[in-house]
């Protein structure tokens, strides 16, 4: 099985901690009834950032949350050798992960972006 580069596991832990405590139950008190109503529950925070390498016209990378690996296809004016920024947002519904949003940039512009779960 192929090795993929993967994610700041400490990252990813502090995102869902700032997701739960965002919607404790002292949280959403302290935000009023008003503001309770009007929350759908749904807020993505940035889990961090890893460099990966184009190869054979892809990103491979293994993926938090027991989503397991994933490759996406690059566009083919994309040089294989290229570095690339992989950056993720972990999906929550009140606290709770619900899924990925994933974007992958060269030289600062998106190039690939996939969602996994519910984002």
């Amino acid at each position: 099985m192929a090795s993929y580069p993967e994610f700041d596991s400490k990252q990813i832990a502090a995102a869902l901690d700032a997701a739960r405590s965002f919607h404790d139950v002292v949280s959403l008190q302290k935000a009023g009834p008003a503001a309770a109503v009007a929350d759908d529950g749904h807020l993505a925070l940035a889990g961090g950032c890893i460099s990966v390498t184009v190869s054979n016209g892809q990103v491979c990378l293994n993926l938090p949350l027991g989503f397991g690996s994933v490759c996406l296809p690059v566009p083919s004016f994309i040089p294989n050798g290229s570095v690339a920024q992989a950056c993720i947002h972990i999906c929550t519904t009140f606290g709770i992960p619900t899924g990925l949003k994933l974007t992958v940039s060269v030289a600062g512009n998106m190039i690939v972006q996939k969602s996994f779960g519910k984002c």
